[in-house]
């Protein structure tokens, strides 16, 4: 009797939904209930003005329900809210309908992604969100497929491949949808592929365009003249390779210059000595690019980072909005990508307008202030030498979620200022199952002038209060670890962010005073976001670390759910999480028997480059991927082999690397991981 209620309950929600449609889209800035689409808004802006909640009362903000996963790995999606209907995805691609009052599932998909398809996954096997038209969800799943989606039962309407199975990409971002056609990228830059966006028909799944983003391979011919022009700043055999360039995640969308705003991400491999023999912009890496989205219609670009060569993608959130400048009204693109400097760009013409670093950054000595183009600091391309650069392959700021609020007429940007070493890697072959950047790990020195300009920074991860205009830093917020999440901004002069320490805080928009925070026992990682329903405002987020968070950002004592979660608040709300079972001390494995025969040295040097990636630096792992130190594989040959060069555990993420490592080679690893789990 209680499942036919719950199912007659769960009908009526759905089946009020009205259908998302072009003229839905566009009011979407003056509707308060619904977060129609990944930004909230066609401009990204990711600003709601919903000011129930305000700095008056947030400190009375109480959790209304939770909602658990099924997963341990990392959640990054930002929710769709429509006609009281919550939209989410969790990792592996999962998507789930819930009743946005209450955090009742209504519904689930499983796209059933193959677990060994996690191996190609740059960065854990998340998923973004979705993106709706009509009566339907779309998803872009790990393994490439585009799926549609019933928006009232969840079963499956059609499915796409969009990419080639026999390569290594992968979707983790969220589609947008632009008058029926659903634009969708991937991802797989460090994979040896070659980027490009798509779109689709809603109504059949048919491909309407793909614009690639790096030239292929000229004796084939180019798609279209906008190649043509590119491959002239490209060198050698890059094709390859692949070329990199994926379009893992940003987009935007102005309807009135009808443009489809799209970042681009680093090049592959990293290093541009081995990708184009140190020569030419490689152009569109690491660009913002304008297409018509009817079409695919390459209209401009703007390049960040010519030549790039540290993984300084421009594929980080791209906001739209109109300032004043030098007295005179512009329409402009805003963006912070990983290259640390923060860019104003006319987004009718894709004219610089002006640029500064909002961290501290050594690649450059500064940027053209007629082009936008830097100046390059020759010890830090680390041809003859190793160099520290600053910032590191992390970024000044990664995909995390900025946000823009027309009230303050600030941009807040969830920052970090690190630096990485980077050393060419004279020996670099293609390989498979593993990263190809070019970067050699290596203990060797650094050039000592990287390593002492690296130093003057002051390190460390924030969220920036920026103005935009005057391109100043207004407040900051100073956090003890890096990885903290997206933000959302309110008309109640608030800025909401999850932190890695499993905090949801919210500070004052003006100020930066931090007014409320919330224990959520897991790290809220991607963008909230906020609606309203039966007169009440909620605040809503995901909980669960996973993605790039480094070793260290949570202790490994630190007690933590062990499932992600949706989280949702509002005044008054009655709800409490369960309590935390305390973690355990682990133990390492018994190694008094391994008889781990292999060089140490040797297998030191084969993890960093092949298993590091996953396991973390040093076999420290802090995420769900097992911290191998404390593995009882690593006690048997046998077992170790098994997992490591015969795939034993294909479908739970760990692929065999049978065509990477020879079974000595996993010996030698395995007597380094005995060394550590001795050491502990």
């Amino acid at each position: 009797m209680q499942g036919a209620i719950l199912a007659v309950l769960a009908h009526s929600t759905l089946a009020g939904a009205a259908d998302v449609d072009t003229a839905r889209l566009l009011a979407a800035p003056g509707n308060n209930a619904d977060w129609l689409t990944h930004g909230r808004t066609y401009d990204e802006q990711r600003f709601s003005p919903l000011a129930k909640i305000h700095q008056g009362n947030v400190n009375e903000l109480k959790l209304a329900w939770f909602y658990e996963f099924d997963t341990t790995r990392g959640q990054e999606a930002t929710p769709l809210v429509i006609d009281g209907v919550m939209y989410v995805t969790s990792s592996w691609s999962k998507v789930f309908a819930l009743d946005a009052r209450t955090g009742r599932e209504l519904w689930r998909f499983d796209p059933k992604v193959d677990g060994a398809k996690a191996i190609d996954a740059c960065c854990d096997v998340v998923n973004r969100g979705v993106a709706a038209w009509g009566n339907r969800l779309f998803v872009g799943t790990l393994d490439g497929r585009l799926i549609a989606l019933d928006r009232a039962t969840g079963k499956l309407a059609w499915s796409v491949q969009t990419t080639d199975p026999a390569k290594r990409y992968t979707i983790t971002g969220a589609p947008r949808v632009i008058a029926g056609k659903v634009i969708i990228g991937n991802g797989g830059g460090e994979m040896g592929v070659r980027g490009y966006v798509s779109a689709y028909d809603a109504n059949d799944g048919k491909m309407a365009w793909r614009f690639y983003t790096v030239p292929g391979n000229p004796k084939d011919g180019f798609e279209s003249p906008a190649l043509e022009r590119a491959a002239k700043t490209w060198h050698g055999e890059w094709w390859k390779y692949g070329g990199g360039g994926t379009v893992w995640d940003s987009m935007a969308y102005d309807p009135q210059l009808d443009l489809l705003y799209i970042g681009v991400g680093n090049g592959s491999p990293w290093n541009h000595q081995i990708r184009s023999k140190g020569e030419g912009d490689n152009l569109y890496l690491s660009s913002i690019v304008a297409l018509r989205p009817s079409s695919g219609e390459y209209v401009w670009h703007f390049q960040t980072t010519p030549a790039e060569s540290w993984d300084f993608t421009a594929t980080q959130h791209i906001i739209l909005a109109d300032l004043t400048i030098d007295g005179k009204a512009r329409k402009v693109l805003m963006q912070a990508p990983k290259n640390g400097f923060f860019y104003v760009i006319d987004r009718a013409t894709g004219e610089f307008i002006h640029a500064k670093n909002y961290v501290h950054v050594t690649w450059t000595t500064g940027l053209d202030p007629k082009t936008g183009r830097p100046g390059m600091v020759p010890e830090a391309r680390y041809l003859r030498e190793p160099a520290m650069v600053s910032p590191g392959p992390l970024g000044a700021h990664n995909w995390y979620p900025m946000s823009f609020s027309p009230q303050t007429q600030l941009a807040y940007i969830p920052a970090l200022e690190a630096s990485s070493y980077y050393k060419h890697d004279d020996g670099f072959q293609f390989r498979d199952r593993t990263w190809n950047t070019g970067i050699q790990i290596s203990r060797d020195p650094a050039n000592a002038k990287t390593v002492a300009d690296a130093a003057k920074g002051k390190g460390g991860a924030m969220l920036l209060a920026w103005d935009p205009v005057a391109q100043r830093e207004v407040w900051r917020v100073n956090y003890q670890r890096a990885g903290n999440g997206g933000l959302l901004t309110t008309g109640g002069k608030l800025v909401f962010q999850g932190s890695v320490d499993g905090m949801f805080n919210a500070y004052a928009a003006d100020t930066g005073a931090r007014l409320w925070s919330q224990d959520v026992q897991n790290a809220i990682l991607g963008g909230p976001v906020t609606f309203e329903l039966d007169g009440e405002q909620y605040v809503t987020a995901l909980a669960g670390i996973g993605g790039v968070a480094v070793a260290g950002v949570l202790g490994a004592s630190q007690p933590r759910s062990k499932y992600g979660r949706v989280v949702t608040f509002k005044i008054g709300g009655k709800a409490e999480l369960p309590a935390l079972i305390s973690n355990t001390t682990r133990k390492p494995p018994d190694v008094r028997r391994a008889n781990a025969e292999g060089n140490i040295a040797s297998g030191q040097r084969t993890y960093d480059n092949v298993c590091s990636v996953c396991h973390g630096m040093n076999a420290r792992s802090e995420t769900a991927i097992p911290d191998l130190r404390y593995s009882n594989a690593i006690v048997s040959r046998d077992a170790f082999k098994s997992i490591v060069i015969d795939g034993e555990r294909a479908s739970k993420g760990m692929v065999g690397f049978g065509s990477t490592l020879t079974p000595a080679q996993a010996e030698e690893i395995r007597a380094y991981l005995v060394s550590l789990a001795v050491a502990l």
